[in-house]
């Protein structure tokens, strides 16, 4: 069974933007929409946060910036659906640094490589330690 998660050209395009942006260093970040663990997810929203880890090869998202989108998002009939974070020098797929921080296995992982000149993104769910790739369908 193939997943396939819905993504705002605009939504995607703020991922990278912001991926792009925080180079040398790893960033990172939550996505919202109005539905979790179904085969068809739409991300709606990316809410960058501070990398409390200040790394180009590990992130760790601020947890006063995910209680604060938590309550944002929940005030919106929303719910976080997953999470995104940039490799700096590796392929968009997920380390085991990645696997073993996974914390929800609802959620959607969105990996952006910033590997080559052209960024390249990739999701993933990663259900105990078992990574599967999902499409990626971009909205207008």
């Amino acid at each position: 069974m193939v997943v396939v998660i819905q993504i705002r050209r605009a939504v995607l395009d703020a991922i990278i933007h912001e991926a792009v942006k925080a180079y040398p260093l790893e960033a990172c970040g939550l996505i919202s929409g109005p539905t979790i663990g179904s085969d068809a997810d739409v991300v709606d929203e990316f809410h960058p946060c501070f990398n409390t880890a200040g790394s180009a090869r590990v992130y760790t998202i601020d947890p006063k910036d995910h209680l604060r989108i938590e309550r944002e998002v929940e005030d919106r009939d929303n719910e976080v659906i997953g999470v995104v974070h940039s490799h700096t020098h590796s392929e968009p797929f997920p380390s085991p640094t990645d696997v073993g921080q996974a914390p929800d296995p609802n959620w959607h992982y969105i990996i952006v490589s910033l590997k080559r000149e052209s960024p390249e993104t990739r999701c993933y769910r990663i259900i105990e330690g078992d990574i599967t790739e999902e499409a990626l369908q971009i909205l207008n």
